[in-house]
């Protein structure tokens, strides 16, 4: 697909539909990492600075996962594996 000249409707609309698709299953997989990680302090009555850690590294790994998940699945399409 990369350097075909060209793109057709149908291969612009394909990579559209892709971008779309990488970031909203990256919002999804960010927000759930971030709940299982920032919840606890929801539930209990956790000490206001391990909770605030616990926040920043909910956080932390919800957006490195989130990038993650975006580069994999725009790798897998420019491969031609999706």
């Amino acid at each position: 697909m990369m350097g075909s000249g060209t793109r057709g409707q149908a291969q612009r609309d394909a990579v559209t539909v892709e971008i779309g698709y990488a970031l909203f299953s990256a919002c999804f997989v960010g927000f759930v990492v971030f709940a299982a990680v920032a919840g606890p302090v929801l539930v209990w009555d956790l000490p206001t600075g391990f909770g605030k850690a616990l926040v920043w590294a909910g956080t932390a790994l919800g957006v490195a996962l989130g990038v993650v998940r975006v580069v994999h699945v725009l790798r897998r399409f420019a491969r031609g594996d999706g």
